[in-house]
């Protein structure tokens, strides 16, 4: 077999790793060309919420792609894109009234960027600092990258980034530092805004802290006349046990950032919804002030048919109840799991749980994450570790026979690599 012209994201070609060929998915279940049955554990990267292949979701793919499949939305619109805004504007929480589309998480955060600049420049007191949390990742596009955490991620294109302003985790015990410094910074720069990872940081560690530091920080957001942006491209749609992590600190951000999920994780979209105060500041018969952000397949029909029937589902289908089943029993896998040598620092929030392996090279780069990810392969386990983080978000339909599968498999990993 040649080899393939394929560059695949986050992967060293040169290290030669295997890189399997997936044929099809159901439920929590994906078959490799020659046929190895797979545990999706990580929902395809955070994306798949109620399975591989719902029925409803593919059934409305389908009817929509024999319809229209796509057309442009700068100033013209459709069925689908209308159904999907008012079904979000009826979803999510008051004020946010104004939905803009795009294509992915990355983007969706930029549109929000864009939002708060343009906000603060139409009302004639132009702001441009955003505040940033350590250790946060936002999406690898320029804008997204820049309110990143600085590193291996990003550091090639150090050039091209500009500067935030950073206020340190809220580690458990440290929480006051974290909302003095975001207290400090709100005084005396007047940023633009504050953009958070509601709960949980994803690719920044699995980093989880307390809803009650969330509500504060937005307090003092509120406080001081600083736009709140919450990213919840992840932890949207019930992933920490809620539709929104937001929800459990009480909270209801000037602007909201949802993709994966938005459609199940069966096809590309995303949204930046808005509050009227931010859409009223672009609101003008002077068209410089406009949003001037889009793609070619911004709102594409057939994605907002997909957004639509996961709507459905939400709406028709007891999925918190399916929630808070996975979430009690992902806190039992991980309480067996927690008190074996070399696991450090379990944690749990929602349908997420993750654990750090105690190795002398922690970090993002850390030699024992390909070694337990070609460990996971052999297995039949689709595992992408952190470094030395673990960590398990499977669709919310997973069988409990293939969950136990996936924490025997993480213990199998400590005990074989000898960790």
């Amino acid at each position: 077999m040649t080899r393939s012209p394929v560059w695949h994201p986050f992967t060293q070609h040169g290290l030669g790793e295997p890189v399997p060929l997936v044929a099809r998915g159901e439920g929590a279940i994906l078959w490799t060309e020659d046929g190895q049955r797979i545990i999706d554990g990580i929902s395809s990267w955070w994306v798949t919420t109620h399975g591989h292949g719902h029925p409803l979701i593919v059934q409305a793919i389908a009817e929509q792609a024999g319809k229209l499949d796509q057309v442009i939305f700068a100033g013209w619109t459709h069925e689908p894109a209308e159904t999907l805004a008012r079904g979000l504007v009826d979803l999510m929480p008051d004020p946010l009234a104004h939905v803009f589309f795009s294509d992915s998480g990355s983007t969706s955060v930029e549109v929000a960027l864009k939002m708060a600049l343009g906000y603060w420049l139409h009302r004639g007191e132009p702001r441009h600092r955003i505040v940033v949390m350590e250790h946060s990742y936002h999406g690898d596009t320029i804008g997204a990258m820049s309110i990143g955490a600085r590193g291996v991620f990003n550091r090639a294109y150090a050039p091209l980034l500009f500067d935030v302003t950073e206020i340190p985790f809220p580690h458990e015990g440290a929480e006051q530092a974290t909302l003095d410094r975001l207290e400090a910074i709100c005084r005396e720069e007047a940023p633009a805004a504050l953009i958070v990872e509601p709960l949980i940081l994803g690719a920044g560690g699995m980093l989880i802290y307390s809803p009650q530091v969330l509500a504060e920080m937005r307090a003092i957001c509120a406080r001081h006349g600083v736009l709140f942006i919450a990213d919840e491209v992840m932890t949207g749609w019930g992933r920490t046990g809620t539709l929104l992590a937001c929800e459990q600190a009480d909270v209801v951000p000037d602007i909201l950032c949802l993709s994966k999920g938005l459609t199940g994780g069966t096809i590309p979209l995303a949204v930046t919804m808005a509050t009227p105060a931010i859409f009223d500041a672009h609101y003008s018969t002077d068209r410089s002030r406009a949003l001037y952000h889009s793609s070619s397949y911004t709102a594409n029909p057939i994605a907002c048919a997909a957004a639509n029937a996961n709507l459905a589902i939400w709406r028709e289908e007891p999925v918190l109840d399916r929630i808070a089943d996975l979430a009690a029993r992902q806190a039992h896998h991980l309480d067996a799991t927690a008190s074996l040598p070399g696991v450090a620092r379990a944690r749990r929030i929602g349908t997420i749980t993750a654990l750090d392996v105690e190795v002398r090279d922690t970090g993002y780069l850390s030699a024992v994450g390909p070694q337990m990810l070609a460990h996971f392969r052999k297995e039949g386990l689709l595992l992408r570790p952190l470094g030395n983080t673990v960590y398990v978000m499977p669709p919310y339909c997973i069988e409990e026979a293939d969950l136990a599968a996936l924490y025997a498999g993480i213990r199998k990993a400590l005990r074989d690599l000898a960790i």
